[in-house]
């Protein structure tokens, strides 16, 4: 099994059928110290075999691709790779398909309307096993995970492990804000704001943002 994602070597796999926005991607991606296209895929079941053959660290995967859909394709290539990480870059945000995306265990959900950063963010995120989604997409996760939380759940840990800066990134956060969002609400950088999150997962054992939204919705931070 491979070891853990290494930033300084990190391998990445486009895939979309359209060459110009591969292209791009590329672009954006090879600007970036130590990451490397390791392949390119123009359909869902070419992106499965090339992740195969090349078990790359991170995939950029459009969702409507031929032969196989980008979901059914990300299915398939974290079965075969666990270590690997998916992020969807895509037009489509609609509930079910981000809900989807989670469910088979992808991290990283950006619009291709979102500015260009984003996916580099994406993958910087990725990159350490974290989540990251477009600030639209962010709001669908919690407004989703909001409708299926049992009330019996709304019961959790202490918020004064969290210092009053920490929960009010939390709850930013919760409420649907990138690192960006909530730093331009708060005056901080991304960065920074990037650096509180961590803290914040790792005194509350949270591991995604789901479990974020629900560490929040169970402490009154944010309404049900």
């Amino acid at each position: 099994m491979r070891s853990k994602l290494k930033v300084s070597s990190l391998c990445i796999l486009i895939v979309d059928d359209y060459e110009v926005v591969r292209r791009g991607v590329r672009a954006s991606i090879e600007s970036h110290d130590g990451w490397q296209i390791c392949g390119e895929a123009a359909t869902g079941r070419e992106a499965v075999e090339k992740a195969r053959v090349f078990r790359p660290d991170v995939v950029v995967m459009d969702i409507a691709m031929p032969e196989l859909n980008g979901l059914e394709a990300s299915h398939y290539i974290l079965k075969a790779n666990p270590e690997t990480e998916v992020v969807i870059f895509t037009k489509y945000a609609g509930e079910h398909l981000v809900l989807k995306a989670l469910e088979i265990g992808v991290h990283g959900y950006v619009l291709k309307s979102a500015p260009a950063q984003d996916l580099v963010a994406a993958v910087e995120a990725l990159s350490k096993h974290e989540a990251y989604f477009s600030e639209s997409v962010a709001k669908i996760v919690v407004e989703g995970y909001r409708k299926r939380i049992p009330q019996a759940e709304l019961s959790g840990l202490p918020r004064s492990l969290l210092s009053p800066r920490e929960r009010e990134i939390l709850q930013l956060l919760a409420e649907g804000k990138s690192n960006r969002g909530a730093g331009e609400a708060l005056h901080l950088s991304a960065k920074t704001v990037e650096t509180h999150r961590a803290h914040i997962m790792a005194k509350l054992n949270l591991h995604s943002i789901t479990d974020l939204v629900r560490y929040a919705i169970r402490n009154n931070i944010i309404e049900p």
